[in-house]
Parts: structure tokens; sequence; C-alpha cells
């Protein structure tokens, strides 16, 4: 099946047969040189089961991308691919497009990215290959291994020094609490950053979270956010100051919201709305449920910056709305509104706001 020629070679999709004979004949080394963008488009029009699962099981450092006969085949859309041998596909493209959806602009994307970013592209694959059989605490540890490894490269070095310096805004208050009932409602409170996620709100987030866990007269913890928007991520002026990336690690596996919420053994609900960028969806994502307002726009943009998300979301969005999507939706920096997130599962209801 052939796309955009514009996009060279790569852009081509290889019956899966031709693409398992490649990836066996081939070193690393050499995929390297045979594949300058690292991706390969497998043809899954009439691929054989056990030949995807070959290709698959080699895990190779490459993107691999299942294109269909086109978004309307049998399944699409319905969240579980067609043949348990594409369950090991990196995407699948039946699976994230939608009835009509333009196949050959999907793939122009998705290859320019990979191409743009390459090694946060083969980073977040790998990383999210092993989500399945890893408990959320563990994949937090590998999620946050693979963050300081890219923070240490040199994409980000180029983000960071194409981007002028801005100085930090700390709030006052940056998370309020209120007891109603058994019920602890913890609202961000930096409506003037968008509810940008410093390290300030982080760690009021933590020990809030870590004080209802050890209540017993709590039944229910609800994250909500003051202003229009849930969370613009990570507050970018704080990005790349860390002076030392290992100590960073252990900082940030130790100190981090979503283990938390996961260890929380009280119902956690999640009502989000607005913006909700990076942390502002890889943090409430963890709760047992997600209410969405309407007006929510949702988006994992830590690829343009030459990173993996950081705060959670290979966990916690991959364990909602599995793997292939995931990798699709950071691969692309694509934003999902409220019934897109609904149908995939990454909210569990859609309501306007209280």
């Amino acid at each position: 099946m052939a796309v955009s020629t514009a996009l060279g070679a790569q852009a081509q999709a290889l019956p899966a047969a031709s693409a398992l004979d490649l990836v066996r004949s081939l070193s690393p080394a050499d995929l390297a040189d045979v594949f300058p963008v690292p991706i390969l488009l497998v043809d899954l029009a009439d691929a054989r089961p056990d030949e995807v699962a070959a290709l698959t099981a080699r895990r190779p450092p490459l993107v691999l991308v299942g294109v269909g006969p086109g978004a309307d085949r049998p399944g699409a859309g319905s969240g579980s691919p067609s043949s348990p041998a594409e369950a090991g596909l990196d995407v699948l493209l039946p699976e994230v497009l939608a009835p009509g959806d333009d196949v050959d602009a999907a793939v122009a994307t998705l290859v320019r990215a990979v191409g743009e970013h390459p090694e946060a592209a083969v980073a977040l694959v790998g990383l999210l290959r092993m989500s399945g059989r890893l408990e959320p605490l563990d994949g937090l540890v590998a999620e946050s291994l693979a963050y300081s490894t890219l923070l240490a490269g040199a994409d980000f070095a180029r983000w960071l020094a194409a981007r002028p310096p801005r100085e930090h805004r700390p709030s006052a208050q940056p998370l309020l609490a209120r007891r109603d009932g058994d019920r602890l409602v913890l609202t961000f409170n930096r409506p003037e950053a968008r509810n940008a996620f410093d390290t300030v709100t982080r760690d009021a987030l933590v020990a809030a979270l870590r004080a209802a866990a050890a209540d017993d007269t709590l039944t229910e913890v609800a994250l909500t956010a003051a202003g229009p928007a849930f969370g613009a991520g990570g507050d970018l002026t704080q990005f790349g100051t860390a002076p030392d990336l290992a100590r960073a690690h252990l900082v940030r596996t130790g100190a981090s919201a979503g283990a938390e919420i996961v260890r929380c053994p009280h119902r956690t609900v999640a009502h989000i709305h607005g913006a909700c960028v990076g942390a502002g969806i890889e943090i409430p994502a963890f709760a047992d449920r997600v209410v969405a307002a309407p007006d929510v726009a949702i988006q994992l943009p830590e690829l343009r910056l030459g990173l993996v998300p950081g705060a959670g979301g290979t966990v916690s969005v991959t364990r909602r709305i599995g793997r292939r999507r995931t990798a699709w939706t950071v691969l692309t920096s694509a934003f999902l509104d409220a019934p897109t997130a609904l149908r995939w599962g990454l909210v569990d209801e859609v309501a306007a706001s209280r």
C-alpha cells in the first residue's frame, strides 16, 4: 500500500512477510542505515497473523505501524486489534482513525514526527511495549528512567536552547484542600498559570494525598481545578533546571502524585475541564473515575520537546486506552475532544462542570 511519495521510501507500507524478512536479516546498526527515520509501516491487508506476531516479537528499535485497507475496515474504532498478532504493533491506524479519515495524512504525520524526534519516538514505543507487563509503580520507575535519559539528549537540548528564558511565577497557595463530609476536595489553584504543574504544586499534592490515605474517615478524594484550564502541563519555566538527572529521577519517583493515587485506599475522582495537557491528563487518568466537561482538550505534547510523558502518562493513560492509542496520541501530539476521550475510555463520563 503506497502513501504520499513526498515522504520517500519510508512512507511505503511493506507486506508483513517482507517486513519480517528485512528485520530478520539486519542488525540493529544496519536497521539504522536502512531506516534513517525509525518507523516501519506494515501493510495488514493480506498479512498472516504468524508473520505479524514474529515481526513484533523481535522488538526492533523502530516504530511499527499497522496500515490496513482503511479506517473503515471491520472493527475500526472498536478499541481492539482485529487479530491478537496485531496487538504487538506500536500503532494500529484502523484503531485510531475514524471512518473517512485520511490514512495518507495520518501516515505523513507519523513519519514526520518520528523523523523530527527519533530518539524520543523509539524510547516511547520501547517503554510502552513494557507497560502491560509492569505493575503501575514499576511502570512509573521505567518511565522516569526514560524521561531522565532523554533530558540529557540533544533533542531536548535543542528545544531548551531555542526557548527564550522565562521567569517562574510562584503561587502562594497552589493547592486548596476542602473537607466535604467524608469527601476531600483538592483544587489546583494556579489559574494565572493555567494550573501549570510546578514542583511546589507537586509537593503539595503528594503531601495532601499521603495525608488523605492515612485518614480512615475519608471515603473519596476529588481532584478539581480553578480557572478555565484543568492543567496546562508541567511548568515549562522549570524544564531543564535539574542539575543532576540521576538525582532528579530519584526525586521524581519518590514524589509521584500518580503513585500516591495508586496507593490511596479511598476512591479518587477527577473532574477535568478545559485544557488538560501533559501532567494535566496524566495525573487525573490515575483516578478511579474521570469526569470530563464538554470543553476538554486533551494533549500529550512531550515528543515535541524530545521527551516522553514524565508525570505517569505512559502508565495512567495506557491503562485506560491501551498502548497503541497512547503511542498515537504522543507521537502526533493530537488533541482529543470529549467524545473521543469517552469513546476510547480515557474519561468515564462527560458532564457539565459543577
